[in-house]
């Protein structure tokens, strides 16, 4: 009786190679079910925030008062902008225009007053507004 035996050689570097693979395989496998099952990311975003208008506060600024406007609907910030701003205030105050429209834009990104960089050349102009701002938004969330 002949039988052919054969002898495999395995190299541990392989084993190990193999599992790290299968592992990490495993891994990815996991993560992307999770990624893109539907879950309940989205009920915080429909839930009220804000009870939806327009809303006001007050900055002085040299005996003048600017009225700071904030639009809201129920989940976002829609619109930030002075109502009351003349020419005359714009020609004392020039950096007073763009930097509520720079904070602005920052507040539409995150729809929040988080993190907002003020910038280097007016920092006390930038908290002034975003403390109307805050004031503004204070009046419009809505309790429960």
């Amino acid at each position: 009786m002949s039988s052919k035996t054969k002898i495999v050689v395995l190299h541990m570097k392989e084993i190990i190679y193999t599992v790290i693979f299968a592992v990490l395989a495993i891994v990815l496998i996991l993560l992307l079910i999770f990624m893109f099952l539907p879950g309940d990311k989205g009920e915080v975003l429909t839930e009220a925030q804000y009870t939806p208008g327009v809303y006001t506060s007050t900055v002085t600024l040299n005996n003048t008062a600017l009225e700071v406007e904030v639009t809201v609907d129920e989940t976002h910030i829609n619109s930030i902008r002075f109502s009351n701003l003349d020419e005359t205030v714009t020609a004392m105050y020039p950096l007073i225009q763009p930097a509520i429209e720079d904070i602005a834009e920052q507040v539409y990104e995150k729809q929040s007053l988080e993190d907002i960089e003020y910038s280097p050349e007016n920092p006390y102009t930038d908290q002034v507004i975003v403390g109307a701002i805050d004031e503004a938004l204070k009046k419009a969330v809505t309790t429960k």
